[in-house]
């Protein structure tokens, strides 16, 4: 063929942190046979989707079999009853400013930060490092151009904005509370960040898909910050919260009050998921609205203690052993220094090696990734406990 390919794909790496750590699981499995493997890599849940949830996508079928109450194509932006729950959760949490129109409904987080840069012109991005990798490849098949913001251990991997702000208007990604580090941001912090895009003329994408985890007092959407309207678009899902990581659905809320030349983002945002997107289903929306109201919300809820009480038990290992580490409070998951100036690499060889657990290499997240290595607390209670037994032994 003659056709001309987007080359910047390219740029990505050819392979896939998880693809990688897969492969390596694989072949240990196939040199030790019968050996017990604790996963701690990935961050998916295992705990069912609550009942309570199920039966209403129970119901929900049972419309679809009725020509009466029969739903075809959904709404492209999602259904009415979802949208509106949505807002009353943001209100619940402290944002009154986000409406049922300003919610767009999709199929999760990860489409959502892969398709915005669709609507976005070619601008620099800011991106946090270590960074969950979709936020930098999503940009590098569009080639833009990406900058930096390190995350350390000095700063508890909370990265601050750039002291110059003479520079080009920006596309900043944040994450809070943080994957892989599990570190959330204070108000304080967080204000620094939007009066940084304000002054600068910036956007900031905010992933807030583990939100649900925070409970200190800290911000569970950007939205408690004021101008935030003005200058962030914000991305969340009911993955961990309500447990559909194999359902699908999240959603983005971009205010009407954001503009870039006299244009409002959200007509751009509509007539992307218009013309790229058939919607969630109506069976898939209506589980969703009722995780978030009466049983199905405490349900939600009381997943997330069990997930909290595994990051707990982790994060007691390591304060015991004096190894450094973030998360495990507000998040599920631990982001911890290697013992003994390790690679991630190196420890993650070790400890599939001595005990048969699998985490994740820092080094996959980025070049600040290095010598650190993530654990999740979406396993069951029992392994995380054989795992920290284990972790005792370090």
């Amino acid at each position: 063929m003659d056709i001309k390919l987007n080359e910047h794909f390219l740029d990505v790496k050819e392979t896939y942190l998880f693809s990688d750590i897969a492969k390596r699981v694989k072949r240990f499995q196939e040199e030790n046979p019968g050996r017990e493997i604790i996963r701690m890599g990935i961050g998916d849940v295992t705990l069912p989707i609550p009942a309570s949830i199920t039966s209403a996508m129970e119901e929900a079928v049972k419309e679809m079999a009725s020509k009466d109450s029969f739903h075809g194509y959904p709404p492209e932006y999602g259904y009415e009853f979802l949208r509106s729950a949505i807002s009353g959760h943001y209100k619940a949490i402290g944002a009154d400013s986000v409406t049922p129109e300003s919610i767009y409904v999709s199929d999760g987080a990860k489409s959502d930060l892969g398709n915005l840069p669709d609507i976005l012109g070619d601008n620099p991005v800011i991106i946090p490092d270590p960074v969950y990798p979709v936020y930098v490849d999503s940009n590098l098949m569009n080639g833009r151009k990406i900058s930096f913001v390190n995350g350390t251990k000095d700063n508890d991997f909370l990265p601050e904005p750039p002291a110059d702000t003479d520079i080009e208007p920006s596309v900043i990604y944040i994450c809070s509370p943080n994957n892989p580090t599990g570190a959330v941001y204070s108000y304080e912090g967080l204000t620094a960040w939007v009066n940084f895009a304000l002054r600068t003329g910036s956007l900031i994408i905010f992933d807030a898909a583990y939100e649900a985890f925070i409970s200190e007092d800290k911000p569970h959407t950007i939205y408690e910050i004021p101008g935030a309207e003005s200058c962030a678009v914000e991305i969340s899902s009911f993955s961990k919260f309500a447990g559909f990581t194999g359902l699908r659905c999240g959603w983005t809320v971009v205010p009407d009050t954001l503009e870039a030349g006299g244009i409002k983002l959200s007509k751009f945002w509509a007539r992307r998921q218009a013309t790229k997107f058939n919607g969630v289903s109506y069976i898939t929306q209506k589980g969703a609205a009722a995780s978030l109201s009466g049983k199905g919300f405490e349900d939600c809820l009381a997943n997330i203690a069990y997930y909290k009480r595994n990051a707990t038990m982790l994060a007691n290992v390591f304060k015991d052993r004096g190894i450094y580490f973030t998360g495990g409070v507000n998040s599920p998951y631990i982001w911890l220094k290697c013992p003994g100036d390790m690679g991630g690499w190196e420890f993650f060889d070790s400890i599939l090696t001595r005990f048969g657990i699998v985490g994740t290499p820092g080094e996959g997240f980025g070049e600040n990734g290095r010598g650190f290595f993530r654990l999740t607390a979406f396993g069951s209670y029992e392994n995380t406990k054989k795992a920290c037994d284990l972790f005792r032994t370090l």
